[in-house]
């Protein structure tokens, strides 16, 4: 009946570099399975079931996470059209205008289709960490997932100076001022954690400029990248906030200056309680598990949950996480998860 809204399910198909074979991938193929399942066995649903695949959900090459999802529903702004690619080749519009897209339309935050014709968004994922493997979970049910607010790149300005001539007292050192920096965020991190907050920082990618830099040689620039992680908007802020106090402070004792290129801001997403324990009753007559568990990592069921559509997650169980190229799933937990997720399209009302 194409009166009554679909229901769709998905995820994306990029990875980040060296990452492993299962995320994303894995809630497509579970999607394909499911639909194949219902027409070898002559059943028809109620409304109809599609699989979406998105593009770039990963902000490794961008920096602006859920690109596919988010061009769907008229979210991407120009500002993030011009981003480049990390390698500096490419606007992040001329890269979608060669893939076919239509420019035009998402330029002009256009909806690509009617969001009243989605019943509800369901993406099974694996869980990309460690706690369903150390509680013994093959499958789990999401109750919400982690907003972020990112840097790609911020610089820290210092001198540069003979490493053997400048005394500490004079040195204006971007290495260290930095070094001073993250292992303080380490600090206010860990204290927060002990008061309950949800909350996850890193700085993935250090570098120095490595056509001047030296042993010998005092660094007058360090970039890093910086990213901070809550299911909470408000601990995003202040800790970013407080992140910014540091950096005053640091820059007064150091005499150093930091730079930092555009806030990127993800909302942190709510999962459908209607959907939550929809999965729960499947979980339970299916005999699996039916335990709930956020999600730390990102998804592009955060564009669909923030656009008000109703949302759900399967999470799947696989080890050494997943932007890891040794990561490992079972084929036994990831037909479990499809299990689930064919029995809640067959009868999802």
């Amino acid at each position: 009946d194409r009166k009554i809204p679909c229901i769709v399910c998905g995820s994306h198909l990029d990875s980040v570099p060296q990452g492993g074979n299962f995320d994303g991938a894995a809630g497509i193929v579970a999607g394909l399975i499911s639909i194949a399942r219902m027409k070898s066995e002559g059943f028809t649903p109620r409304q109809d079931i599609k699989v979406m695949a998105f593009r770039c959900e990963e902000s490794a090459w961008f920096g602006k996470p859920y690109i596919g999802s988010s061009a769907l529903l008229g979210e991407l702004a120009l500002a993030d059209l011009e981003s480049y690619h990390r390698s500096g080749r490419e606007k992040l519009i001329d890269a979608m205008a060669r893939s076919g897209a239509d420019v035009a339309r998402i330029q002009n935050r256009e909806l690509l289709l009617n969001p009243d014709s989605l019943g509800a968004y369901i993406e099974l994922h694996i869980e990309q960490g460690p706690v369903m493997v150390s509680r013994d979970l093959p499958v789990a049910i999401v109750t919400g997932i982690r907003g972020a607010i990112r840097h790609r790149k911020v610089s820290c300005l210092g001198q540069a100076g003979h490493s053997g001539t400048v005394p500490r007292w004079l040195r204006q050192d971007a290495f260290f001022a930095t070094a001073d920096l993250i292992c303080t965020l380490d600090e206010h991190w860990r204290v927060l954690l002990e008061r309950g907050l949800d909350l996850v920082v890193t700085s993935g990618i250090v570098e120095t400029n490595s056509k001047v830099h030296g042993m010998t040689r005092i660094p007058d620039e360090i970039s890093f990248s910086l990213e901070i992680r809550s299911q909470s908007t408000d601990a995003l802020e202040a800790f970013y906030h407080l992140m910014q106090t540091e950096c005053n402070n640091i820059e007064k004792s150091r005499r150093v200056k930091f730079k930092f290129d555009r806030k990127l801001y993800t909302a942190p997403a709510r999962i459908s309680d209607f959907w939550i324990e929809r999965l729960k009753e499947k979980s339970k007559k299916l005999n699996f598990p039916s335990e709930t568990i956020p999600s730390g990592a990102g998804h592009d069921a955060a564009v669909f949950a923030n656009f008000g559509i109703p949302t759900a997650m399967i999470f799947v169980r696989n080890d050494k996480g997943s932007h890891n190229p040794e990561e490992t799933m079972e084929l036994d937990d990831f037909l479990t998860g499809t299990e689930l997720l064919y029995h809640t399209l067959k009868e999802p009302i």
